[in-house]
């Protein structure tokens, strides 16, 4: 490259008056140029819910010359708007000054804006701008170029992060090098084995990304070396490699008939079925309701019937309460209330709120399977928007269903019957060409087709569930080429931190951990490894709870757990989940240990004693009453 086009900026160090949870400052200088400025396919640094000026800031080693940059902001239509004003500081040696004489500042979307003034050395360049009204402010890129008279850099070198390997399989490393571009165009990368016990074998070893395979279990090192021919640098990544889990694991425990007598549990149980559940139940058929119940299911088998005038209420995934409480009404069926007047008074109101409720869910499937009544009625394009929760509402159904047939010793087949055409109907759908291609924006069916998958086998015979696993693995391995927040910015069986939408994250995880018990897929059994690492050596509260909230009801960074936390009871329940997946596949009691951490700290407390109030969230601190 000519001097004037190389971009300083990626051998800087970033630093912000703020950056929110969910979005990244290194997204500033990681060279990647935006497609619009919504596009955050390569992360964005955003403020929100910060007003008013904010800045971001470069620092480098030695001092630099420049006399052009170039901005590219970010706007999501959203929270973070457009800047009504933008200014250029440099460090003087003493204080920031505002640069003199710049021409250009602009600010607008989808495109680099270009500011350009007299020439000027310094160490540190400070970019501020001043939000719209109430909006936030962001960033997608920002390049600094050389007027020819900076010096070169060492490169910049990130070797991912650490994981875990299951033996045989491999890691896929996805290294990162920035270099100024001097002496040369690109610099020379080389990965290399630093520390371990056995031997590493690079598929490439000079290039950045590849993929490396262990000969013997332990802890390795493995550093990326950069060299531009005049300066180096290096970084490395931890890689923990571990045998294969054993070659049967545990049966999944069917709900059937049980008797809870413990001074712990029963007065617990007791309240929930008394109190809890039919508080849910009322909120589900209230007429009045703005949430959604099980008039939806009422209106869709009207629209089904031809009839008009049918109608839609709550949010596009409402259903899944009316599914989620059925499924609780019938594994409190199952309690024997040994002489409870009150608890057996509860279950005989739920066996007629199950027995209206069944009919009118079935008359709200599609002659095909399908089931979605905001789809059905509005007559939405099926599998045309990821974050309308077809998916996750279908697996909760499936859930649903699988409880019914238990509550019944299995002489109820309806409910069972309507999901097994419910999952046929994805398989007849979606999957390898010629079918479609497609993954949900809320995970939750892959666990339930597995779920499925089991029960079949148990109930018709080995094999006949089949179909249903390896729809979970294709809807699975379709996540890709998305971001971060729903899991899908990369493979699955390259995800090697929990990054995300806790919830979306831990019921990922646990579907992938379901089909690496079915398949025996080693690069699944690594990644499932690797993100429990992640989240309990890294992201795990004391209280067994995930999700700090740091991002968009999520994950935050390593060791970034502060006591406002989020822990949403829903990302807790799937932590539970996970725990109980992995103890199913290694046999090994800490994961029951910390299932166990979780039930008792993080998830009991999101319903009161009396069963008549609950907690979204679950902070370590609390300033409520």
């Amino acid at each position: 490259s000519s001097g004037s086009e190389v971009n300083l900026a990626l051998v800087a160090t970033g630093s912000t008056s703020f950056v929110s949870g969910h979005e990244t400052l290194t997204a500033l200088n990681d060279g990647a140029t935006p497609a619009n400025s919504g596009d955050k396919s390569h992360g964005a640094y955003g403020n929100w819910p910060q007003r008013g000026t904010q800045w971001v800031q470069y620092d480098w080693a030695q001092p630099i010359s420049t006399r052009r940059m170039e901005v590219y902001w970010f706007d999501d239509h959203g929270g973070v708007r457009l800047p009504k004003a933008c200014r250029l500081k440099y460090w003087d040696g003493n204080a920031f000054v505002t640069v003199a004489n710049a021409i250009g500042l602009g600010l607008a979307e989808n495109r680099f804006n270009t500011t350009t003034f007299p020439e000027l050395t310094t160490t540190k360049l400070r970019l501020e701008f001043d939000g719209n009204d109430d909006s936030s402010t962001g960033l997608l890129d920002w390049r600094v170029y050389d007027s020819g008279k900076s010096p070169n850099f060492a490169p910049v070198a990130d070797a991912g992060v650490d994981r875990v390997v299951v033996l045989p399989g491999e890691t896929y490393l996805t290294g990162k090098v920035k270099d100024d571009g001097k002496p040369k165009s690109a610099p020379v990368v080389r990965w290399s084995k630093e520390s371990g016990p056995g031997k590493v074998t690079f598929a490439d070893a000079s290039a950045v990304e590849t993929t490396a395979r262990f000969s013997a279990v332990g802890d390795y090192v493995l550093k990326l070396a950069a060299d531009d021919g005049q300066l180096s640098a290096s970084g490395v990544v931890h890689v923990t490699v571990t045998p294969k889990p054993p070659a049967s694991h545990l049966s999944p425990v069917w709900t059937t008939r049980y008797q809870v007598s413990g001074p712990f549990w029963r007065p617990r149980l007791k309240n929930l079925i008394v109190n809890w559940i039919p508080h849910c139940v009322r909120k589900c058929e209230d007429p009045a309701g703005k949430d959604g119940g099980i008039e939806n299911f009422v209106q869709a088998a009207r629209k089904l019937a031809g009839q008009p005038g049918a109608r839609h209420t709550g949010a596009v995934f409402a259903n899944t309460w009316v599914y989620n409480t059925l499924e609780s009404m019938c594994i409190a069926q199952m309690l024997d209330p040994q002489g409870d007047a009150e608890i057996a008074a509860a279950q005989a109101a739920m066996r007629k709120t199950i027995d209206d409720w069944v009919p009118k869910m079935l008359g709200a499937q599609e002659p095909d399977g399908y089931l979605h009544t905001q789809y059905t009625i509005e007559g939405h394009r099926r599998w045309s928007n990821k974050h309308d929760h077809e998916d996750y509402q279908a697996g909760y159904f499936i859930e649903a269903a699988i409880a019914h047939h238990l509550m019944t010793g299995g002489k109820d087949t309806r409910m069972l019957a309507a999901a097994r055409r419910l999952a046929d109907c994805w398989v007849k759908n979606i999957g390898p060409a010629p079918k479609r291609a497609w993954y949900p924006g809320h995970q939750e069916m892959e666990m339930a087709l597995v779920k499925l998958a089991r029960y079949v086998e148990q109930t018709d015979g080995p094999g006949k569930g089949r179909a249903y696993v390896e729809l979970a693995k294709f809807l699975l391995d379709s996540r890709q080429g998305g971001d971060e927040y729903d899991q899908s910015h990369a493979p699955v069986t390259r995800q090697y931190e929990a990054v995300g939408h806790a919830v979306r994250a831990v019921y990922s995880y646990c579907g992938m951990a379901d089909v690496a018990m079915e398949t025996g897929n080693v690069d699944y059994l690594s990644a499932v490894q690797s993100l429990w690492n992640s989240i309990v050596n890294r992201k795990y509260y004391v209280t067994g709870g995930v999700g700090s909230g740091e991002t968009s009801e999520g994950f935050g960074k390593d060791y970034s757990l502060p006591n406002n936390a989020y822990c949403e009871s829903c990302s807790n329940c799937g932590e539970l989940f996970f725990q109980e997946k992995l103890q199913m596949i290694y046999r090994d009691a800490r994961y029951a240990d910390l299932a166990e951490e979780t039930l008792y700290n993080a998830i009991l407390g999101d319903v009161d004693l009396d069963g008549q109030n609950y907690t979204y969230t679950n902070p370590l601190d609390s300033s409520g009453s």
